[in-house]
Order: C-alpha cells, then sequence, then structure tokens
C-alpha cells in the first residue's frame, strides 16, 4: 500500500528531457525555524537518446565519502555527448547523514540501507527510501550503489553484490564485478535485516545492482579514489551507457562472504586490540583481537576469535568499542 502512494518530494530537474540537469530534490521538512522548509537532496540526470537508464547512488551512509567524491567529479567531468540512455546521479542519498559525517540521520536517527521500501509519510529517512524505491529505480535497468566503511570500518576495497537466484543473474554480476576491477570482489550470502536495503529495492523490481565497499576509516586516499572513479567509467561503458575512454581494470580476487560465523564482534566493552590486518589469511579459533578494559587495567583482556577460516577484508577502525561492535569480516574463495 506504501509503495503505492507517491513520494511528496518535488524534483527540479526533468529526467526525460536531453543534456546535463543538476538541482535538488526537495525533502519537505517543517521546523520550528522554518515553518515550510525544505532539505536540498542534490540530483543530476544526462540523457542522451535512447540507452539504458542507471541510477548511482553514493552516500546511503553520510560518513562514506569515496562515492560522494566520485559520483560528484562524474557530474562535473561527464559530457552528454558520451552518454547512452539515461544517468540518474544521486551523490548523498541521505543527505542530512552527510552534512552531519554520520552514517545514520542526524534528524530522525534513520539508516537509510536499512530502510527500504520506505513511506511517504514516515520520517525523513523513510520518506529518501520511498523516493528512491518508487521514482529512480521503477524502470531503471542498473543501479550501482557506492558504499565504503564509513567512520566505524575499514575494508580492502572490494565490489560486491548478493547471489541471485539463477546461475546466469549470477554470471551476469560476477561480470560487473569483475568489470569494476577492485582488488577483490565478494558475493554475500543475507543476514537479518540486509532485505531492507537500496539493492534489495533494486532487485525486488527487476534492476540488476551491483555495490561496493570502498575503504573508510573516516577519510579518502588518492588511490581508492582513483580506483572508485576508473571503475564507475567502465561500469558504464560495459553496460554500453558511456562511450567515452576507459583504464583498463585490474584482476580481481572473487570471494564469498557467508554466513554470521564469517564476522567477528567485540565480546565485551573495551579498546580494541587487533591481531591481524586487512589481507591476512585467517584459521577458525585463531585469536582476532584484545578487549582491554581500561577502567580496570588489572584484569585480562577479552578475546574475540575467528570462527572460520579465511581473507580478512574489513577491520574495524575504531579503538573503544562495545560489545556487539564489528571488529573483522573475512571472505572466502568464490566456489560457485
Amino acid at each position: 500500500m506504501t509503495a503505492s502512494r507517491p513520494s511528496r518530494f518535488h524534483i527540479e530537474i526533468d529526467f526525460n528531457r536531453e543534456g546535463k540537469q543538476t538541482g535538488f530534490a526537495r525533502i519537505p521538512h517543517s521546523v520550528h525555524r522554518s515553518a515550510y522548509g525544505w532539505i536540498p537532496m542534490p540530483i543530476a540526470c544526462i540523457k542522451n537518446g535512447a540507452g539504458p537508464r542507471v541510477v548511482l547512488t553514493a552516500g546511503n551512509h553520510g560518513d562514506e565519502w569515496e562515492g560522494q567524491v566520485a559520483l560528484g567529479r562524474l557530474i562535473r567531468e561527464l559530457d552528454p555527448a558520451q552518454v547512452r540512455g539515461t544517468l540518474i546521479v544521486l551523490p548523498s542519498a541521505n543527505f542530512p547523514a552527510a552534512m552531519a559525517g554520520m552514517r545514520t540521520s542526524p534528524i530522525d536517527g534513520g539508516n537509510l540501507n536499512r530502510s527500504f521500501p520506505g513511506s511517504p509519510d514516515g520520517g525523513v529517512t523513510s520518506q529518501i527510501a520511498h523516493f528512491i524505491a518508487t521514482v529512480l529505480l521503477p524502470g531503471a535497468d542498473y543501479a550501482f550503489d557506492f558504499h565504503s566503511g564509513g567512520s566505524s570500518l575499514n575494508y580492502i576495497p572490494s565490489a560486491l553484490g548478493k547471489r541471485r537466484k539463477t546461475k546466469a543473474s549470477t554470471d551476469k554480476l560476477i561480470g560487473l564485478l569483475r568489470t569494476f576491477g577492485a582488488p577483490v570482489s565478494y558475493i554475500g550470502t543475507s543476514l537479518p535485516g540486509l532485505d531492507q536495503t537500496l539493492s534489495s529495492a533494486a532487485e525486488n523490481l527487476g534492476v540488476v545492482t551491483m555495490g561496493t565497499e570502498l575503504g573508510g576509516g573516516g577519510q579518502v586516499t588518492p588511490a581508492i579514489l582513483d580506483l572508485a572513479e576508473a571503475g564507475i567509467r567502465r561500469l558504464l561503458a560495459h553496460v554500453k551507457a558511456y562511450t567515452g575512454p576507459v583504464t583498463k581494470g585490474k584482476a580481481t580476487r572473487l570471494l564469498e562472504v557467508g554466513g554470521p560465523d564469517y564476522y567477528v564482534y567485540a565480546p565485551e566493552d573495551g579498546i580494541f586490540q587487533p591481531l591481524a590486518e586487512l589481507g591476512d589469511s585467517v584459521k577458525r579459533g585463531q585469536k582476532a583481537g584484545l578487549m582491554h578494559f581500561n577502567h580496570t587495567p588489572w584484569r585480562e583482556p577479552a578475546v574475540a576469535s575467528f570462527g572460520h577460516d579465511g581473507l580478512v577484508v574489513c577491520k574495524r577502525a575504531v579503538g573503544r568499542s562495545e560489545r556487539g561492535d564489528c571488529l573483522y569480516h573475512l571472505g572466502t574463495d568464490w566456489k560457485g
């Protein structure tokens, strides 16, 4: 019922108009200082004739900077003559979170990537999810959502997607992952709550989707930004939406991320001392980290251990941690 109701957003651009347009998707937001105010979420559309419709998003979590910078540059530099079809670009999807430098919205605490399909009558984050799910994604051929580890995690730069229902669909995903050209790529098995993501919303509409985890740690590095910008253009060329120059990507190591035992969580509150680094190969039962108790430093630290063999693709970037915080996750070589 919610999905059939129209979004309340006002869009300043016309997705059917040729050329490059930039403007805002206006989110109604009535507050004490501004009774009839709105939140200006930046959006761009680049259209040139017939071709695929591609939705590109970043800033789904506001503290993930790499994709936001890369998509901003794409908007500035892309010549419409190099485009075939329509590109819709949403560089800071959870705009309030991006402006606050936070994973979640400072307005309603909403995690956009756990809010789909959203509601036109919900809070700001739910309204953004509904706008993407009912306005941007319907009719799209592809949706690419660029994430990173944000403030709390660091990743080996990765491309990723969820295992598809058919071999043909999975092979198509693998083709996108290899095209992007990150050092590693992985295919995941859904964990609880991940059926409310942008990617899941796209899949439910039959839109081919792929994502990334591009570094993190609350920073942007030159090498990862170069990878993001080149990888985006390779993806667009691969789906025949871009005819401009591309650089050849490097080979990717294809992995899978399985169930909960691929993840390591803090067993106690404390200061996290990692005992493994990104790119390490580890064994089940191996010590992953120590949690030090600075409030009672005479106590022996608590031990967190790996529950599976694998490659360390993700590591917590923050020392102070609480029980339940993710410390690591692993990948194992893809076997199909």
